[in-house]
């Protein structure tokens, strides 16, 4: 059986229709200096338990999820649209 991801827009779609994107991360001020802006770029955490994770629904709506996901279990928890996220500042 297919693992189905809960999109706010189209209801319970495939796995498969998503494409994990990346951590969601807060960007440094412009006026950061060289450390900041290298650290945010390139290093990244490799948690273990709850993360939260910018998805795309590529073969859907298109539109831009922030998923809460265990990355033990692979269980999705929360899924919203990124701007309303955003908006919210939603944190695990």
């Amino acid at each position: 059986m297919a693992s189905l991801i809960s999109c706010p827009h189209c209801g319970a779609r495939p796995k498969e229709e998503f494409t994990i994107k990346g951590t969601v991360l807060s960007r440094p001020a412009a006026d950061a200096d060289h450390q900041a802006w290298t650290e945010y770029v390139y290093l990244r955490d490799n948690p273990r338990g709850i993360h939260r994770e910018y998805w795309h629904h590529t073969s859907g709506c298109r539109r831009w999820l922030v998923v809460t996901r265990d990355t033990a279990s692979h269980e999705v928890e929360l899924s919203l649209d990124a701007a309303a996220a955003r908006l919210a500042e939603v944190r695990p």
